[in-house]
């Protein structure tokens, strides 16, 4: 069988059968069932604010070796921890304990990890309201708190 319905009167039935079809399509599935949402930390958000709990290095995945710097991270929002990587050189000596953080998504594939950090799917943005971009280039002091 699985021929599409022709003629004059069949707009009801193709319609019918693209709304089943659409159950096929992994995107359109997460989309209708608002899959993302409820799994996701920062609720749909493309940033959030979050206070600094620790500091934490992680081991690069294969081949690479490396120690990559990250914060385990609160979110204000809703109370979650997430881990949360410090991009560029010296980063981390930017960021202390119990600093207001802002952190977005990463980037990777499908909303996953990027690179070989393993399990990290959020950045760094800012800290204390200052950008860590800026703060690494000399451009901004740190704020005294």
């Amino acid at each position: 069988m699985g021929n599409k319905a022709r003629g004059l009167n069949a707009g009801y039935k193709l319609k019918e059968r693209r709304k089943e079809s659409r159950w096929h399509y992994k995107p359109y599935i997460k989309r209708a069932l608002r899959l993302k949402e409820r799994s996701d930390p920062l609720e749909g958000a493309s940033q959030a604010r979050g206070i600094v709990l620790e500091k934490v290095q992680l081991e690069a995945k294969q081949p690479n070796s490396a120690m990559r710097k990250c914060v385990r991270v609160q979110l204000i929002k809703n109370g979650r921890q997430v881990t949360a990587f410090c991009p560029r050189d010296g980063a981390t000596k930017m960021i202390d304990e119990h600093d207001e953080v802002i952190i977005e998504c990463i980037g990777g594939a499908m909303g996953k990890s990027k690179g070989d950090i393993p399990g990290v799917r959020w950045q760094v943005v800012k800290v204390n309201d200052q950008s860590l971009d800026a703060l690494l280039k000399g451009k901004l002091e740190k704020a005294r708190k």
